[in-house]
């Protein structure tokens, strides 16, 4: 019985219940990356890894590590970056490690019963 509520937790566990990966990617944060397109700093993770994906996909500014993906090529996905953090979740560091330079993130983006959430991984 306890193994069949620890797999049950497994499957609903997280933000939208049952889950599926819809797509993921690993990034260099760059020194472009943590600021916008003004040269002011970037106040948050989820306003870098924005701003990290218009680099990538408009203005093809990469570093060499940056991964594609095919979510955050649609203006819209990257507008919504935020919302989609807070209902995915990071570590509370996240931004001190990004704001330290070169470190790297993976971001996946899952799709759950209330919606599409995004998972970040600094690293």
């Amino acid at each position: 019985m306890r193994a069949l509520l620890f797999l049950a937790g497994l499957v609903f566990a997280g933000p939208a219940g049952a889950q599926s990966l819809v797509t993921s990617y690993q990034a260099r944060i760059g020194t472009q990356d943590l600021v916008n397109s003004s040269g002011v700093t970037l106040p948050s993770v989820a306003a870098i890894i924005r701003q990290d994906r218009a680099n990538y996909h408009r203005f093809n500014l990469r570093d060499a590590d940056d991964e594609g993906d095919p979510y955050f090529g649609d203006a819209a996905n990257r507008a919504a970056l935020e919302v989609l953090i807070q209902k995915g979740g990071l570590s509370s560091n996240a931004l001190a490690i990004l704001r330290s330079g070169g470190a790297r993130v993976r971001v996946e983006v899952w799709r759950g019963g209330d919606g599409d959430f995004v998972r970040v991984t600094v690293f």
